[in-house]
């Protein structure tokens, strides 16, 4: 196990993208200055959907063009790895136009929640990325691939291992640099976990794979301690555990970024992430979305204030 972890900051995207109150582009500018000023290095800051079905995302050409003129005044760093989500060429050429250097695309391992999330089957959902990996190489853009719903559906219950293994190593053979195994719903327990990664260790390379778990009962940090154990080192988290999916019934949101730096830095794994300041935003996100975030940390604190009595 290495001493260190890489967490992938999904709050701009996969955290806004259920949210009713839809934040406008300089507000979520903001977000993700003082995301990088907390020491986050990689951020999902966008997609290019249909603002018709994701109106959250609506603007994601202008907030990337309002931190690319951050980074060139000096305000952001050129280091900070921006990404964006694409659902399909039309998606892939927006982006091309926007300058990122990075993008994502997604798969499901469920015929249903393919259906109901990009209305086509799995097979035509990988149809639609053969343009999109062709655009990426001739274009010098890195794609990073998702794999949902790795554990459990809303509208089939649990996933065959087996299917995952062969989605995922379809997924690798496109030619992604790094495939999120994501438990859309939260259903996932630690005996899955460890079963599944040990699997997919022998099919796609440990150092390409990473973990997405959402908390909806609670097992998020002890899934991403078990994974982290066999060798995963690159995870997924949203501030103060915004999110959810609007496909998928009842799933509240990925597992907060300051509760997962709290764990890693108790056990001495480091993070890059100054926790003071994810704790400091909580409550800035919190008054933009107009509602209290799930994060434990980010409500409590490290401690417990002087004078109060743990029962």
């Amino acid at each position: 196990m290495k001493k260190s972890v890489v967490i992938v900051e999904m709050g701009l995207r996969d955290g806004l993208q259920n949210e009713k109150n839809v934040l406008d582009s300089d507000t979520r500018v903001e977000f993700a200055k003082r995301l990088i000023e907390a020491g986050t290095k990689r951020v999902e800051i966008g997609a290019f959907v249909s603002a018709k079905w994701v109106p959250q995302m609506a603007g994601t050409a202008e907030v990337i063009a309002k931190t690319h003129s951050l980074v060139k005044s000096g305000a952001i760093s050129k280091k900070i790895e921006f990404s964006v989500l694409v659902p399909n060429e039309r998606g892939m050429q927006d982006a091309i136009e926007s300058g990122v250097k990075e993008v994502a695309i997604f798969a499901a391992c469920s015929e249903s929640f393919s259906l109901k999330n990009i209305n086509c089957t799995i097979d035509e959902s990988f149809k639609r990325f053969e343009p999109v990996m062709a655009l990426a190489k001739k274009h010098k853009i890195k794609v990073r691939g998702y794999l949902s719903t790795c554990f459990g559906c809303p509208f089939e219950g649990k996933v065959p291992e087996a299917r995952v293994l062969k989605l995922a190593q379809r997924m690798h053979k496109l030619g992604v640099y790094e495939i999120s195994i994501g438990d859309t719903i939260g259903v996932a327990d630690v005996g899955q976990v460890e079963s599944l990664f040990k699997k997919l260790k022998k099919v796609v390379p440990v150092k390409k794979l990473a973990g997405h778990f959402h908390d909806t009962r609670g097992q998020a940090l002890a899934n991403i301690l078990a994974a982290y154990k066999l060798g995963v080192n690159v995870f997924d988290a949203s501030l103060g555990g915004l999110g959810g999916c609007p496909y998928a019934p009842g799933a509240t949101g990925n597992v907060a970024t300051e509760d997962v730096v709290y764990m890693f830095h108790g056990m001495g794994v480091k993070t890059g992430l100054n926790l003071d300041k994810l704790i400091q935003m909580n409550s800035w996100v919190a008054e933009k979305i107009r509602h209290p975030l799930p994060a434990k940390v980010g409500k409590v604190g490290r401690l417990m204030p002087l004078g109060k009595v743990v029962r």
